[in-house]
C-alpha cells in the first residue's frame, strides 16, 4: 500500500463532514503525526477549514496516531479518551482542541 492514500481519503471524507458553524470563530492548527501515513495539519480559520500536507511550524494541538485510529475515532467505533488512555493516541499541546474534533467533524 502506497503511504499517504489512506490518510487523503480519510481527509476527503473530513471536508466533506466539516461542520463551518461549530469552527466560527475558531483559529487553530491540528497537527497529526501518523505511525502509517504522511502528516498531514487542519488549519481552521473561522469556520473555514484548509487540509495540508506536513508540518505546521508552531500548531494549536499535536495528535500523534495511526491512520485506522484516526478513522475508528472519528466514526465513533473508537472513544477518543480511551484511544488516549490506552496509548493508541498522543496529544501535546492545547489538549483540550482535540475534544472539538466530533463537533466539528460529526459523523454522518
Amino acid at each position: 500500500m502506497t503511504q499517504g492514500i489512506p490518510t487523503m481519503s480519510t481527509f476527503d471524507k473530513l471536508h466533506a463532514r466539516f461542520d463551518a458553524q461549530a469552527a466560527q470563530g475558531m483559529n487553530d492548527i491540528f497537527q497529526f503525526h501518523f505511525s502509517d501515513a504522511e502528516d498531514h495539519y487542519l488549519n481552521i480559520q473561522d469556520g473555514e477549514l484548509e487540509i495540508c500536507a506536513g508540518e505546521h511550524e508552531d500548531p494549536s494541538v499535536s495528535l500523534s496516531l495511526s491512520t485506522e485510529t484516526l478513522k475508528g475515532v472519528m466514526s465513533g467505533e473508537i472513544n477518543g479518551m480511551t484511544a488516549f488512555m490506552t496509548g493508541k493516541l498522543k496529544a501535546s499541546g492545547n489538549v483540550m482542541l482535540a475534544t472539538k474534533l466530533t463537533s466539528l467533524f460529526p459523523a454522518g
